[in-house]
């Protein structure tokens, strides 16, 4: 499971970007499991300032790099940081640990 701190000032409406990104509904509050094409079954829960994402990826991976673009644009638009920022504050919370 992954946490995805949201950027200070950036308020996401989670649920519409999860209709607008993967035609999927539900409260994010609550937790959404739900089956993204080439990235498998992803659990989705918001916690206050942040974004948990639990993924298991699908038996057969295809090798379509638009699923990786789509999926870091909803995560830019969901947590308001681009890849590299996220990637930056991964390695800060491995050395804190």
């Amino acid at each position: 499971m992954r946490r995805y701190s949201i950027k200070r000032g950036h308020k996401p409406d989670i649920n519409k970007l999860l209709k607008d990104y993967f035609d999927v509904e539900g409260n994010a509050e609550e937790g959404i499991e739900f089956e993204a094409e080439g990235i498998g079954k992803v659990y989705l829960k918001l916690e206050g300032k942040s974004i948990m994402i639990d993924i298991t990826p699908p038996e057969e991976v295809t090798g379509d790099y638009a699923v990786l673009k789509k999926w870091n644009e909803f995560l830019f638009h969901a947590t308001g940081r681009t890849a590299k920022e996220r990637k930056k504050l991964m390695e800060k919370e491995m050395q804190k640990k």
